[in-house]
Order: structure tokens, then sequence, then C-alpha cells
């Protein structure tokens, strides 16, 4: 068990989550959709200190499985860390010596944000799939609620990787005004057909879960074994082939010898397995739909009359865009698209592909690369909101 001395000495240490609570009807949010959603609340976390100029706040966006608790410990025992800890702490890429930095979770999540587990006040039950779609359009403008809220006029950095890249880019187009800067790691303004077509199998394995129960399995049993299978599949993506290779490779799994049966027998199989058993003991199967859903409609080109270019027409944040060479869910040509749609519009834009065999996951993994890129983009930033030499 953890000791409170074994916790890594650059965390942030015990954190608290917060919660916001705000579009009490009759003023609701309306949605993307043009459905109304209220009352919403919204859980997050804040590491470091906010400044009396207010300068030094960077928002982090998660990913599709992430949650508010981004860095630090929930208590003394914990094991496991915030999902970004690698990157936020003192004297990290995302330096809480220096920034302010919050974490929360999207609306439609299950981890304290309203979502389909939530109570719909309409009939006292949870929504289930009465819940309405949420976009990441919808995410961003909760967000913009909570960083008001924290009397943040505007934002030094938001940062995500994958569906936080997402939102960090929409940040930038709803928002030009109140975002410095933008770190968009492993992502896209839109998701290939292949991407979409991930995302509907898993979905499709939750909707033949018997006990998924037209999304009604509040109080009853929940439909593990379709949430378990569709994370098994999203995590296969989420991995190169050369990585899968090196860590399980054909290897067996506590056996020399093939059992000629139907059963788990090579490692990457278990691998899979306890992939899934561990994510349908944090996740809700409802919460999964409607976020990959939010995902495959998400589409700058499309909801800018056909043109990437004409989506970034109006940013005025610089920005940081980083793809993985092995990535092949977000691939580094759909970087690229961003990076020439940016730089037609004269925008400030450093572009890093770094070379790596971890795949989509890199970015949640300890990278000397990534955090030396964030980190320096993060400095020249804050030297500029300063006046200072970004070398002191």
């Amino acid at each position: 068990m953890t000791t409170p001395e074994a916790h890594d000495s650059t965390s942030v240490g015990i954190v608290r989550t917060k919660h916001l609570h705000f579009a009490e009807p009759p003023n609701e949010l309306v949605l993307t959709s043009g459905n109304k959603l209220g009352p919403i609340t919204l859980a997050y976390e804040t590491y470091g200190a906010l400044n009396a100029d207010k300068s030094n706040a960077i928002l982090v966006l998660h990913a599709l499985s992430g949650t508010a608790h981004a860095a630090g410990y929930f208590t003394h025992e914990d094991r496991y860390p915030g999902w970004w800890d690698t990157y936020i702490g003192p004297g990290k890429a995302f330096d809480t010596d220096k920034y302010f930095i919050i974490s929360s979770n999207v609306i439609g999540g299950c981890n304290g944000s309203t979502g389909p587990a939530s109570i719909n006040p309409a009939s006292g039950r949870e929504y289930g799939i009465d819940f309405p779609l949420v976009t990441i359009q919808d995410m961003v403008n909760a967000q913009w609620h909570l960083v008001t809220h924290l009397g943040i006029d505007r934002l030094l950095a938001v940062a995500g990787g994958s569906m936080g890249g997402m939102q960090a880019l929409q940040w930038t187009i709803s928002y030009p005004d109140m975002v410095q800067a933008a770190i968009a790691i492993g992502t896209a303004a839109s998701i290939s057909a292949q991407g979409i077509a991930f995302n509907e199998v898993g979905r499709q394995a939750i909707y033949r879960d018997p006990h998924w129960n037209n999304g009604a399995y509040y109080g009853g049993p929940p439909p593990k074994n379709g949430l378990a299978l569709a994370r098994m599949i999203a995590h296969i993506t989420y991995l190169s082939e050369d990585i899968m290779h090196e860590k399980f490779g054909r290897r067996l799994q506590n056996t020399e010898m093939l059992s000629f049966a139907f059963k788990e027998e090579f490692m990457v199989e278990s691998y899979l397995h306890q992939q899934g058993i561990k994510f349908v003991n944090r996740f809700d199967a409802n919460s999964y739909l409607y976020i990959t859903k939010a995902i495959d409609y998400f589409d700058l080109k499309s909801s800018h009359g056909g043109s990437l270019i004409a989506a970034f027409e109006n940013v005025r944040s610089d920005f940081l865009v980083i793809s993985f060479s092995s990535d092949w869910l977000y691939p580094t040509p759909l970087a690229k698209e961003i990076v020439k749609a940016l730089r037609a519009n004269g925008a400030h834009v450093i572009f890093t592909e770094i070379e790596t065999s971890k795949g989509h996951d890199a970015f949640l993994l300890e990278n000397e690369m990534l955090e030396r890129n964030i980190a320096n983009f993060l400095r020249s930033e804050y030297s500029k909101r300063t006046n200072t030499n970004p070398d002191r």
C-alpha cells in the first residue's frame, strides 16, 4: 500500500474534487442540438495558485474516459494518481509552482458532472438515454461557466490530447478572446471514418448486452459485458502494432503449452480482458455512448461551410500541435491538416511529430520530448503575458 513518503515528491499531493452548479431553469444551457440542459453540475479540480492578475491559468482537457482528477492523490493510501500526473506538478511541464491548472469532467460524463446517470428533474429518475446528445462545443460552453466562475477573463492556455485536443481547438474558435495559447496533442479537426467505425462497434457491443435495457439499467445489473467489450475494442486502437509486439508478442499467459480450448491463453488476450474489467468498475455505459457520439460529431470543417481555414478564421491564439509517429487513430496527416489551416490564417503555430512506438496513448505516458515541448511552449507564452525573460 502506498504511504505518503512513497508518493512522487513532484506530485501536487492530496487533492479534492469540487463541484460547480449552474444552468438552473429557466437559464438552462442551450445545446448545439437546440435542446436545453439544466441544472448542471461540473466536477473540477485545481492545482497550484492563481496569481494576483490571474494571468497564469491553464485549462487541461481530458480524453474519452478521463475525469476531473488529472493530478495528485485523493488520500495518502492511493496507489494511482490523476490521469496526467506525469505532466502536472511542481517542476513538471505544467509547473504548478508557476501555473494555476484547472481540470473538469465533461458534461455527459460519469465522474461527478451531469450525465446520463444523473437524476432528470423532470422525472425524478436517472436520465438514461433521455439525456440530450451533447457535442464537443457543448462541453466547452459548460467549461466556460467554470472558468468565469473562477474569475478568469483570459486563459494562458488550453491543453489536451485526443478528445481533449478537440476541446482545445474548439475553445480557440468559440472563445477566441479568452485563449492566449492552445496545446493540441494527438488529435484532429474530425475523426476519420475508421475512427467512427471503431466507436460504432463499441456502441453496438453495449446495445447488444441484454442488461443495457435501452439505457434504463440503473437500479439493476449494468451492461458490464458490453462495456468491457467496447473498451477492449477501443484499447486496441490506442496502441501501435510495435508496442503490442514488444509488450506481448505471441507469448502465452501462465503456461508454456497451448490448451486447445476456447479460453484466454495469450498475454495480449489477458491484457485486454483486464482493461475491460478495470473500465466497467469506473465508467458508465451510457456515458460511453454519449461521449463517443460527441467525438464522431466533431467536424470543424463541415461546421464551417466545408472549410477548415474558415473554421480558424477568427482564432487569436498561438498553437502547439503535436502528433505521434505510431498513432494510427489520429495520425500525423490529420495534425498537419490543422497546422496548414492555422498557418493559412496567419496563426503562430509550432508543430512537432514525436517519434515513438507507443501509439495514440503516448500523450498519457512519460515522454521527454513531449514534456520539453510543452514546458518550452508554456514558458514562452507566459513570458509574453508577463513581459519577462523566458529563460529566467
